[in-house]
């Protein structure tokens, strides 16, 4: 069990900033203090002034952004603020950091950093502008809007560009990778927003990243290329449960499809902008997309993930991987005796080389420390090495930087008990602290539990899921989530509803998921089916989420070959594999998900977990006792008297 910390006396004193009449409470209308906030404030203070390491579980409600943010920008010290999501990271900066600042008057210099992917490259954009080789329309119209907000912008944050959605062709065509940067060789670097951006991030006092960023960053460094975040003297992860999954992103090695075909377009642009006449370039650069296209089928058709070594023997894979092979080793020679031209051919010519390398580890022998996988996309496809264990390279990581790291969430203990998350990152035996949420669940909520359903395994189990919520959906006005574990039970969801209920019926995939969120929030009455991002990093407050519906408890699938190597590595070592990760993985998710439903402390509603085995197996306890203390029921009419009530009372109010 993780000690429990002991509140240091610093110069930073929370009551006057986020206490009754403190700076916060002058600042902002309808500021109430929380003793839990003021808690966590001075833990992080005293963490801060010591150079410690300290973990906090802060329940929802608890002001935890405001809780560290004013002590950290008080300390005097050089902090990284690392967030979940870019949009939690968008919401940190634009909101929440200038409340804080403008209570506490302070003239801290900020700056907001994201990954490369997510600002302008000019070079880019203008060695495409003058291409005029697209594979659609679509992406001529795309690439005409980027070229007009180009000459407005200020940032280069593609965000700005909302008409535009994320995933549109255009934008891998005028952002820059790690690959394909030119660095200081590029001819347009005075021009470059991310060089702005770091700029303006490494002279200001407190950074706001995302941790994708932040372990792509750590891995640059490790390699000795470049460093993107500046150096600094205080680490705080805000969702800091997340961490685990990014860092084994970051800390194994992949290659993609996308990469290889990336070079072998931005080889014909350099191409034709330099040396025209050296055709050899092109004829390379198209039998090296065939072949990776070749390669693609030999995969199979479907979308998956699987273990390496199961395709690695089949009869076509070997002669694909070698014709694969040949094809990159043609273009790199080809773009050697070409590199002189230009600093782009020769970028190209570099990378050529580098995929060759990364190309014959990833399709070569697995590590003993390493999961070596796959996953296949429509059209494409991704090789990785992902760690069995990231314990020790967090570990080093940590111990390598003299700094203070701060881990908060509102979901990092597993019943009151911090050992799995401490465990997975290699940082036991730490100070913790566990701060309940100040919200009255036992008023606000009402936990349900169906009867009758199957076991999960069971073929017709959505379909029974969807019966059972039927009659709670009508009860709460539409106005509610359904979560699913898997995409196949919300697309067998979204079938199945389809013109049974009269309200608005938003579905995850068929649009942006902010443009989803803002709908939802509009409608006031809409359902909202979603799967993995949708159980955590989403904020609605008020009627119009009353309720959430879970299909399933979200145990990762031992199908899944990081999961199911990480299994067999327990077993190897004489632990249960189940109690000791599949069980407090599926917790926290929990924890998550149903942290949807209250947000603020006057929202009410229910909170409908479908799976039997929450009632039916031994292990059901320790999901009960870790979500909050809500009201429970197994009762239909009690869950429909109790959205009569709670609308009874909104009306009443509102009248």
């Amino acid at each position: 069990m993780a000690a429990l910390i002991l509140i240091m006396t610093t110069s930073f004193q929370s009551q006057d900033i986020l206490g009754v009449g403190g700076r916060l409470a002058q600042h902002i209308p309808g500021f109430r203090s929380r003793e839990a906030q003021l808690t966590m404030s001075d833990a992080v203070a005293s963490a801060l002034s010591e150079r410690r390491i300290l973990m906090v579980e802060a329940g929802t409600g608890t002001g935890k952004t405001f809780a560290y943010l004013a002590p950290a920008l008080m300390s005097g010290e050089k902090v990284i603020v690392s967030t979940g999501t870019r949009n939690l990271q968008d919401q940190l900066f634009h909101r929440d950091l200038p409340t804080v600042l403008g209570a506490l008057g302070l003239s801290v210099r900020t700056a907001l950093l994201k990954g490369r992917s997510n600002y302008l490259c000019p070079y880019r954009l203008q060695i495409h502008l003058e291409d005029g080789r697209f594979p659609n329309k679509q992406t001529v119209h795309e690439l005409q809007r980027v070229s007009e907000w180009a000459h407005q912008t200020s940032s280069g944050d593609i965000a700005e560009l909302v008409d535009l959605p994320e995933d549109a062709s255009v934008w891998p065509l005028v952002t820059s990778t790690a690959d394909n940067c030119l660095g200081q060789e590029c001819p347009l670097l005075e021009e470059c927003p991310l060089m702005r951006a770091r700029k303006k991030a490494s002279e200001a006092d407190l950074v706001v990243v995302n941790h994708h960023l932040f372990f792509a960053d750590i891995a640059i460094k490790e390699g000795g290329f470049g460093e993107l975040l500046p150096d600094a003297t205080a680490v705080i992860f805000d969702e800091a449960h997340q961490l685990p999954e990014v860092a084994s992103m970051f800390f194994g090695e992949n290659i993609s499809s996308r990469q290889l075909l990336d070079l072998a377009q931005d080889a014909v642009g350099e191409m034709l902008q330099t040396a025209g006449e050296m055709r050899s370039i092109l004829d390379a650069s198209t039998q090296l997309e065939n072949r990776v296209a070749d390669m693609r089928i030999v995969f199979g058709d479907d979308a998956r993930k699987g273990v390496w070594a199961d395709l690695a023997h089949l009869e076509k894979m070997p002669p694909a991987i070698d014709a694969v092979k040949q094809a990159l080793a043609h273009l790199s020679n080809c773009l050697g005796a070409a590199s002189a031209r230009s600093k782009g051919l020769e970028n190209c010519h570099r990378r050529a080389e580098d995929l060759s390398n990364d190309f014959d580890k990833l399709t070569g022998k697995t590590p003993a420390d390493q999961v070596h996988w796959f996953e296949t996309f429509k059209k494409g496809f991704v090789i990785q090495w992902t760690p069995l264990d990231i314990a020790k390279p967090f570990r080093d990581m940590v111990s390598a930087r003299k700094s203070s790291w701060i881990f908060t969430s509102a979901t990092l203990a597993v019943n009151e008990d911090f050992r799995h998350f401490s465990s997975q990152i290699g940082l036991n035996d730490l100070e913790s602290l566990q701060l309940p949420s100040p919200f009255a669940y036992e008023q606000q909520a009402l936990f349900y539990v169906p009867r009758g359903l199957p076991d999960t395994s069971d073929p017709g189990y959505t379909h029974a899921v969807l019966e059972a919520a039927l009659p709670v959906l009508i009860a709460s006005h539409g106005r509610a989530f359904v979560l699913f574990t898997s995409h196949r039970a919300l697309k067998e969801a979204a079938e199945w509803l389809r013109g049974r209920l009269e309200y608005p019926l938003l579905i995850q995939g068929s649009m942006a998921k902010g443009e989803l969120l803002k709908r939802f929030r509009e409608h006031g009455n809409a359902i909202l089916l979603g799967t993995g991002s949708f159980w955590e990093g989403v904020d609605v407050r008020g009627e119009a989420l009353s309720c959430v519906i879970i299909d399933k408890l979200p145990f990762a699938s031992p199908g899944e070959p990081v999961i199911a190597a990480r299994i067999d590595a327990y077993k190897a070592r004489g632990r249960n594999p189940f109690v000791s990760y599949q069980l407090p993985g599926a917790i926290i998710a929990m924890k998550q998900g149903a942290g949807r439903l209250i947000r603020d402390e006057t929202d009410t509603g229910v909170l409908m977990i479908c799976d039997p085995r929450l009632v039916g197996r031994p292990y059901g306890k320790l999901f009960l006792q870790s979500l909050p203390p809500m009201r429970r029921t197994r009762s239909l009419s009690e869950v429909q008297e109790f959205f009569t009530l709670i609308d009874s009372i909104n009306e009443t109010a509102s009248a």
